[in-house]
């Protein structure tokens, strides 16, 4: 391999041939995913969750990447409005496959609209063009309650039916609004508009079942919740490839508590956090460090979509006295009730009434590099926490650690 090499404030170049045998280490550590620039998003999409976080959050929880080489790499959705024919030939040649795209809608105008930018009614054009390609594509849609849901949504799903048919999968998403959101028009779902959605999916899941031979549309575990359903088995699914949508999660964290194995087939993890790029099996260290904690009483910290979830679980397999802290997210507010966006703030008043000798296990995706979403650490909690691997496995394997040992090793 033959490297040219610029050292930095460095007008020379040099090469350098690097001579190895086959499958030996290059010596080479990358600090970055793409040597250049991140390509931003020019959208200024009205549901963006970007733009309802609070000021002075990490920096990095303010960038919008819309670049089709970290939809590769980590699965970071692109809408394709920065797509060129340069991107495509690269695809094609380097067969970078498989990617994920934000439809969101297929009306033009309504597309357009979302997206505040024009160019988001002709975008999906390269759509058509990776599939042709026979690039792997897996697409959302960000569901918004009396914008792109109703008519408007069977119009895009029958329309990904007809236009769009290779697509591996379709995610309905509902829209996170959050306390600083500044949209009139986003609010959340109401339980009858999502049950609305639930129907809709399973109805699409009967349609490519019948004409592609197989089931590519799916309502996120989000949307069953909030309307009051339980989500589907693990037989409903057959990979988490829209993982990072909550589709299939709550079956996946299930059947890793019920059979105690790892969750090869499904993946891993239950309710992904927002700060989480880059994505299942290469996100940045949770953080944690290995400890022990004494005690008999237990306690699982999370957020208020999982506490039925984990009651019914805990019930039925034999830790009915294990108790549940189900923390309101008082932070971001709105509709945000996933564990992945607990903050330390909010964790601090959850405990105030808490002893300090129960052993309190909180899911390690509240965290990324050691820090929560709010910038706290674990050392600034008022109560000792250990942080427990997001599998069924992981914390059925802490439970009865407490059991047996009177102890936890997070």
């Amino acid at each position: 391999m033959t490297l040219v090499v610029q050292r930095e404030g460095d007008a020379l170049r040099r090469k350098v041939t690097v001579n190895k045998v086959e499958g030996e280490p290059l010596g080479l550590s990358i600090d970055s995913a793409v040597f250049d620039r991140i390509r931003t998003c020019d959208n200024h999409c009205s549901f963006c969750f970007i733009y309802q976080l609070p000021k002075g959050m990490r920096r990095s929880l303010y960038v919008k990447d819309d670049d089709f080489r970290l939809s590769f790499l980590y699965g970071n959705y692109t809408t394709l409005t920065r797509f060129t024919e340069f991107d495509l030939e690269r695809i094609i040649v380097e067969g970078l496959s498989p990617l994920y795209v934000s439809i969101h809608t297929t009306n033009p105008e309504l597309r357009a609209e979302m997206l505040r930018n024009p160019r988001g009614a002709t975008s999906l054009r390269w759509l058509r063009e990776l599939l042709r390609a026979r690039v792997e594509v897996h697409a959302q849609v960000v569901v918004c309650p009396g914008v792109n849901d109703g008519t408007e949504l069977e119009r895009t799903l029958h329309d990904v039916l007809s236009l769009y048919p290779e697509l591996a999968s379709v995610a309905l998403v509902p829209v996170g609004v959050s306390a600083f959101s500044l949209e009139e028009t986003m609010r959340p779902h109401t339980r009858a508009e999502a049950r609305h959605v639930v129907a809709l999916a399973d109805h699409f899941q009967v349609l490519t079942k019948e004409i592609l031979g197989r089931v590519s549309v799916f309502a996120s575990d989000e949307f069953y919740l909030v309307a009051g359903l339980t989500p589907p088995s693990a037989t409903k699914f057959e990979s988490l490839d829209q993982a990072e949508n909550g589709i299939g999660l709550v079956a996946a964290f299930v059947e890793s508590f019920v059979e105690q194995t790892a969750m090869a087939k499904l993946g891993t993890g239950f309710f992904q956090s927002v700060d989480g790029a880059p994505a299942l099996g290469y996100r940045a260290p949770r953080g944690g460090d290995a400890t022990l904690h004494y005690g008999k009483d237990i306690m699982v910290i999370t957020g208020e979509y999982a506490e039925p979830i984990l009651r019914g679980l805990f019930d039925e397999h034999g830790y009915g006295d294990v108790r549940i802290l189900a923390v309101k997210n008082s932070y971001f507010g709105g509709n945000i009730k996933v564990a992945g966006l607990l903050t330390a703030q909010d964790l601090n008043t959850a405990l105030e009434d808490v002893d300090q000798s129960t052993v309190l296990l909180l899911p390690d995706v509240c965290l990324s590099e050691g820090r929560f979403l709010d910038g706290l650490t674990l050392d600034d909690l008022s109560h000792r926490v250990i942080t427990v691997r997001t599998t069924g496995q992981d914390l059925r394997h802490s439970l009865e650690s407490v059991r047996t040992k009177g102890m936890v090793a997070s």
